[in-house]
């Protein structure tokens, strides 16, 4: 049957007295949705159609999974599927007299849970209706439903449950969709105090801390206070709801959303977001006037905007009226709360060619070879997602208010704008302890999750995260002896310093912490910001220095020693990431963020940075392991429980804490890899990521169990003289193969850090090995295979010049990872092009000094 007459619509319609017989050859094939079952009602596995779609939406009546037109052929051709039940959303011209609202209106309103509704078109003139049907391959008869007299009654059954299947989202979607607000049962009998309480038009912060962000104010009291976190990046320490709690006082207004239309008014007692049909009047008791007032979209007042310092306004480029960009490769994502961190992060990603090829370009073969759940195929979501922001099938410009009526008369065909990346992050942060949340989440920190799911699902010969990887050359020097010790190592990321002492404009810095604080006491509205502004080359400058190594034992004294460390680039890679370690520890391990501006350059020249190897004079360090120290009482040691008894790296700790990772997982990582640094720590983090328990407390092991399992993860030999797992994962994870890994540990007693020496003096190791760890299967160890296996040359590495040319960049908004917004801009086809969630236009005012992750292109020589 051709695909056209496939797909005519109502021409195979049947008999209703021989549907029952129809459908008694595929009864066994159909089944009633159980508790647990996933039901993908609303977008496809393939693609982002859905019922809203021209071709509507194909749920299989035995999987439950969903089908665009274009695709449902070929999960019929692969299973033999037979059943599947026809979702169609239709627009409708509302008949006369029909009544308005505020969204159009749902005829089947329980047909269709969690679909979103278009707010392009006037809800005054028209509504939605929803359809369903079953529809029978390969002849595509068509049952509309509800036919409840002459179905059986399985297939009815089955309807009705999957039509009212809850979204499998819901768990990561809390509180993402709108509700009609209902007036508070307080606002007409609101008591307001008369105590002379003046809310002033900006400047405003919590009265019990200092935060300026998410504040609300109280209307009994006017109190101004923070809030909790919120999914939307807001964040606080629960002032608002602890003074509640104190005084009884229930409604509060969030400043920085009042304007005349209206405000965010939240009952405490009601515990949901209100309205407040006498607002002006409650806010005039405060000094505020509504019809004065007026917001951003980013909750700011326009009278905020300018001098457009704040870095909200400067990274949004809020204030500047922007083109929306439309068509191929701009293409937005909706935040499906708090995951702005994913969408920047792909945005840059697919923009990236081999990207590109790796998964749109073999999307046929991808799909094709998709297994039978391909919801749960890391390449089947990244193709999806891939296609979804290039193929611009979902960035098409909004439809002309005066040709509305005319195509609706014909037949109303939708216009999508942007994707929601729904199937794509519930895959991707299945286990992950923070990106399976709703809080935000480090940019950064995604992207290395990215990266190792990519290392861990070949899509074919070409690895496209290859682009990225790099050697590093580690420089250690014993101060006392002043000989050396020369490791390489894999990354992916330049992170960068940020050389705060090396400011341009210190005296303008310390006059404006002086009037802040002036202005803070005297309740005043503070003074214009100033950034501190540091020379790139001062950033460049800090990372090339050296830096000491704690705790840092000399093979040539056989004894701690001081040390220090330079690194240096053994390869420069095609595609170079810069991250600005924007982000540290304060003395009360709270993170915080440099608020700082940073001239970073067009063009980027680092060839002085080539690592050089051994030089002439130079005397290597002796290949010898430290001792391994057993204390007086090991039983007592290593029954403590306690990581604060451990002798752990701190400084190693705090380095990769600043890098966004969990602290937990920072100390396990130290622990484990025996306190050699934060790079093979950083490794051992790329290696656990996935793991359920990577952010929990370290617990030690009981004296017996360290005997076999603790004393390996520390380098002692194991009772079956294999080398430990633990390390075997670690080298692997830096590139190696599993079995050159074993035979370097083997050869240096299952010492670590030798271990990667011994790999980087013996390129060409010996082929034979234990003939019980050939066969060993990859899934027999679930790190094995975080990195492709390679050739005995070493890493995967694509080295060539160290000269690049800047394509684009990721800018966080906020005061730590924990809270903010993240904002992408992408250099494409000669113009900068800002890309914030699903705003995509083009960029007038790049604010390129105040981004967080740069991505660099190699030029070709």
């Amino acid at each position: 049957m051709q695909r056209a007459a496939l797909f005519r619509g109502g021409d195979a319609q049947m008999a209703a007295g021989d549907l029952g017989e129809l459908l008694v050859p595929y009864m066994p094939t159909i089944r009633v949705p159980k508790s647990g079952d996933r039901v993908f009602k609303t977008e496809c596995a393939f693609s982002y159609d859905s019922p809203d779609s021209e071709g509507g939406l194909y749920v299989c009546m035995n999987t439950f999974l969903g089908f665009g037109r274009e695709h449902i052929e070929r999960h019929y051709r692969k299973t033999g599927q037979c059943v599947y039940l026809h979702l169609k959303r239709h627009l409708r011209q509302k008949v006369p007299g029909a009544s308005g609202g505020a969204l159009p209106k749902r005829r089947n309103a329980k047909l269709f849970l969690d679909l979103e509704i278009s707010s392009d078109l006037n809800s005054d003139d028209f509504e939605y209706e929803d359809e369903a049907k079953l529809v029978i391959f390969p002849d595509h008869y068509e049952i509309s439903l509800p036919n409840i007299e002459e179905l059986p009654a399985l297939v009815t059954i089955a309807c009705d449950a999957l039509l009212s299947a809850k979204s499998p989202y819901r768990k990561q979607e809390p509180d993402s969709w709108e509700e009609e607000l209902q007036a508070s049962k307080h606002a007409k009998t609101l008591v307001q105090l008369d105590n002379g309480v003046r809310i002033p038009p900006s400047g405003w912060k919590c009265s019990k801390c200092d935060l300026r962000e998410n504040l609300w104010l109280n209307l009994s009291d006017g109190s101004v206070l923070c809030g909790k976190w919120f999914f939307d990046g807001s964040g606080g320490n629960g002032h608002a709801v602890e003074h509640y709690r104190d005084t009884g006082y229930p409604l509060a207004v969030k400043l920085g959303t009042i304007t005349p239309d209206g405000a965010d008014v939240y009952s405490f007692d009601e515990e949901e977001p209100v309205l407040d049909p006498h607002i002006a009047k409650h806010l005039a008791h405060f000094g505020i006037d509504m019809l004065q007032m007026q917001v951003t979209d980013n909750g700011l007042r326009d009278n905020d905007i300018k001098p457009r310092v704040s870095e909200w306004e400067v990274i949004q480029e809020a204030g500047v009226k922007l083109k929306p960009m439309y068509g191929p490769g701009y293409t937005g994502m909706k935040n499906l709360g708090n995951s702005c961190y994913l969408n920047a992060v792909m945005q840059a990603i697919f923009s990236i060619p081999e990207f590109q090829r790796a998964y749109v370009g073999n999307l046929p073969r991808i799909f094709d070879y998709s297994p039978l759940d391909p919801t749960q195929d890391f390449n089947t979501q990244m193709a999806k997602l891939g296609h979804g922001l290039l193929s611009g099938q979902y960035s098409k410009p909004p439809m002309k208010s005066e040709l509305i009526e005319q195509v609706v008369k014909e037949e109303h065909k939708p216009q999508h704008n942007g994707i929601s990346p729904r199937m794509f992050k519930a895959f991707i942060s299945k286990g992950h302890p923070e990106f399976s949340s709703n809080r935000q989440q480090d940019a950064q920190e995604f992207f290395l999750h990215l990266i190792n799911l990519v290392e861990r699902n070949p899509v074919g010969s070409e690895n496209p995260s290859d682009v990225f990887r790099f050697l590093v050359e580690e420089r250690t020097q014993c101060c006392q002896s002043r000989k050396v010790r020369y490791t390489d190592r894999v990354d992916y990321i330049m992170q960068l310093p940020v050389a705060m002492e090396a400011a341009t404009n210190k005296d303008e810095l310390i006059a404006y912490e002086l009037k802040r604080r002036e202005a803070e006491a005297a309740r005043r509205p503070l003074p214009e910001l100033v950034r501190a502004k540091i020379p790139f080359s001062a950033c460049l400058q800090a990372f090339s220095e050296p830096s000491n190594v704690e705790d840092f034992w000399s093979s040539a004294l056989q004894a701690k020693s001081a040390g220090v460390k330079t690194s240096r680039f053994a390869s420069f890679p095609e595609y170079l990431v810069v991250q600005i370690k924007k982000f540290t520890f304060g003395l009360d391990w709270i993170p915080k963020k440099l608020d700082v501006s940073i001239d970073m350059p067009d063009f980027l020249d680092i060839t002085h940075l080539r690592a050089r190897g051994l030089q002439p004079g130079e005397e290597e360090l002796p290949d010898i392991a430290p001792p391994i120290v057993i204390p007086d009482d090991p039983k007592d040691h290593m029954t403590n429980h306690f990581v604060e008894s451990l002798d752990i790296d701190e400084s190693s700790v705090m380095q990769l804490a600043e890098m966004g990772f969990p602290l937990e997982a920072c100390r396990k990582a130290v622990y484990y890899t025996g306190n050699l640094g934060a790079e093979v720590a950083f490794n051992w983090i790329i290696a656990h990521m996935e793991e359920p328990d990577f952010a929990e407390p370290l617990v030690i092991p009981a004296f017996g169990e360290v005997a076999s399992s603790g004393a390996a993860a520390l380098g002692a030999v194991g009772l079956d003289n294999q080398p430990p797992e633990e390390m075997v994962a670690i080298i692997i994870s830096m590139g190696f193969q599993r079995n050159v890994a074993i035979q370097a540990l083997k050869a240096t007693n299952n010492n670590l850090e030798r271990a990667l020496e011994w790999i980087f003096s013996h390129p060409d190791p010996e082929e034979e090995s234990d003939p019980a760890l050939d066969t060993m299967d990859m899934e027999n160890n679930a790190n094995a295979n975080i990195l492709a296996e390679t050739g005995s040359e070493g890493p995967r590495i694509k080295d060539g010049p160290g000269r690049y040319e800047l394509f684009g960049f990721i800018s966080h908004m906020g005061t730590s990872t924990m809270s903010g917004h993240y904002v992408c801009h992408l250099r494409k086809e000669g113009r900068w092009v800002i890309y914030n969630d699903l705003r995509v236009c083009a960029s007038e005012r790049p604010p390129k000094d105040l981004g967080y992750i740069y991505f660099y292109h190699r030029i070709p020589s």
